[in-house]
Formats: structure tokens, sequence, C-alpha cells
């Protein structure tokens, strides 16, 4: 029988920094909990020989279910003070992907994206037409008032006070962090897979979409490596940088390290900022990032976890 490919969940909850003050002690926490909760249940897919793409369902639901991080019920506010939400899920065996965007009732929008990958003919669904299709699915569909929680209300809120005393013409001051979360997953027939969710960026206006739902940009997998990423969306889609990133590694032959860290260079020289999660077939890992911190956490088939909530910055 072929030897077992060694198995990895990797996980992500955004790049960049929570607050303009230190992070309590509680609140690092309540992160470090989480991303190891989330991450522990992707590596127990794994462990009993699972498939990568539930791995990487298993881990997303856990953190769209928490009000810590930007994507479900944690999601950020539009300007139009409502949330919607992004995700995407790629499976590197087949190709496969689904895809939904701007959906305000579907509870997990990951299981969503999968049964768009599963049940349709299509990769991405959008608006009201994505709702309507995961409720025919089967899937939780809630009330929006679900997804909102006092934190993000306030945060849209303050926002929006201060660019009313902002000076005519002043720009909106760029958000401090970018909570979309995001999940890559080996598993133990050698298959990778990669998921991102996302609640989009605060305050953003008329339907607009980043990364997290778009194939290639946010969210990529093939037999070669898988990546989730997270930062400032424009960027992440015109540089395609989660196929950008697959693409040295296969046709460059770089190590999925360098493959990852060369894209984010291109991306932070264009003005961009963010931070991606990439792992290969071999189980090797990468996360590099241009902010001040990226959360992550891990878990290979030794089984020990291994969370990250610092701020410091990483070259």
């Amino acid at each position: 029988m072929p030897t077992p490919s060694p198995f990895t969940i990797l996980i992500h909850g955004g790049s960049g920094r929570l607050y303009p003050e230190p992070m309590s002690a509680a609140k690092e926490a309540a992160y470090t909990a989480k991303l190891t909760e989330a991450a522990q249940a992707g590596y127990a897919i794994l462990q009993q020989g699972g498939r990568s793409l539930d791995a990487v369902e298993a881990s997303l639901r856990i953190l769209e279910d928490s009000p810590l991080f930007n994507a479900g019920r944690g999601a950020v506010f539009s300007h139009d003070e409502v949330n919607e939400l992004d995700a995407s899920i790629m499976d590197g065996a087949t190709l496969r992907a689904g895809a939904v965007a701007g959906v305000r009732t579907v509870r997990n929008p990951i299981l969503a994206a999968r049964a768009v990958l599963e049940q349709s003919a299509h990769v991405l669904m959008t608006g009201a037409g994505a709702d309507a299709f995961a409720a025919q699915a089967g899937l939780e569909i809630v009330d929006p008032g679900w997804f909102r929680t006092e934190e993000r209300w306030a945060q849209i809120q303050q926002l929006k006070q201060a660019q009313r005393a902002a000076p005519a013409g002043q720009p909106a001051p760029p958000p401090a962090k970018y909570g979309t979360v995001g999940a890559v997953a080996l598993d133990q027939h050698g298959h990778l897979a990669a998921g991102t969710s996302t609640g989009g960026m605060l305050n953003k206006k008329f339907g607009r979409v980043g990364d997290s739902p778009i194939i290639g940009a946010g969210t990529y997998a093939n037999a070669i490596c898988a990546v989730s990423g997270t930062g400032h969306g424009e960027f992440f889609i015109r540089h395609a940088v989660a196929h950008d990133i697959a693409a040295l590694v296969e046709y460059k032959g770089l190590s999925v390290s360098e493959a990852a860290a060369l894209v984010m260079q291109k991306v932070a020289a264009a003005g961009g900022v963010g931070g991606v999660i990439a792992l290969d077939a071999q189980g090797n890992i990468a996360m590099p990032h241009s902010t001040e911190g990226l959360f992550w956490a891990y878990v290979q088939a030794d089984g020990t976890a291994h969370v990250n909530v610092c701020h410091m910055i990483i070259e």
C-alpha cells in the first residue's frame, strides 16, 4: 500500500492589527482558543483518513460561527449597514471550485460555496440568487440580523462619524485588520484543498466584491499547491495572487515558501497589503505577510497544534 501523505491543516484568521492599543490577554486567549478549535476540527477529519475538502470546510465553519473574525457572524458592515458575505472553496484533486458573493441569509457561506461546487454546473453565484440556491440546497438560512454584532455595528458607526468630521476630499483611513478567514489542507491521499470566507471590506459600497470568492485571487488549489489569502482584495485580484503562487511552484520549481514570499513582495511593491497561507503536496507550509501580523494555526500528522496571534512584523 502507498505511504500516507504527511497530512496537514493550516488556517488563518486574517492579517493586520486588531486595535491601536495592544490586545488584551483575554482577547488573545479567545483568538488562540478559537483558532486551535478550528485547526483541530480539520485535523480530526484528516487523521481519520478524510478528505482535505471536508477538513477545510470543517475548520472554516467554526471560524464563520465565531464573532471574532470578519466572516459569517463577525462580518463587518457595508456602507448601507448590511452584512454581505463571500466565500469560496476549491478541490485541488479535480480543480472543481465553488463560490458565493454578497450573500445575506445563509448561515455558513463556506457551505454555500461547496454546494455550488457539488450541486451546480457553475463556479460563482452572487447576491439574492446565491441565497436562493443555498436555501434550495437545504442549507441553514437565518435572519440577516443573526450576523450583527455590537462590536461591528459600533465600528461602522465610528467610521462614518470620522468621515463626516474629516475635511472634504480626505480619503477614508484603511482598515486596521483584514479579518478574512481561510484554510488549506493536505489529506492522507495526497490531495490538497483550499477555502476562504469573509465579510468583505468595512464600509464597502456599490456591491463591491473582493478577492475571497475569486478563484485564483483569494483561493486556489491544484495537485501541487493550495493557497488562501487575506488582505486588500483589489491587489490580490490584479495579481492573481493564489494562482500565481501555485504556478511558481508548479512551473518554476520554487519552494512554496519562495513562491509565496515572492508574490507577496510583488503585491507590497504595488501598494497592497495582506498575507497568505500556502501548503504543498509534501506538507511544506508558508505564511508570509506584509502587515503587522497574521493570525494562523496549523496541525500536522504529529497532532501538535501551533497557533500565532502576535502582532510582530515578520520580514
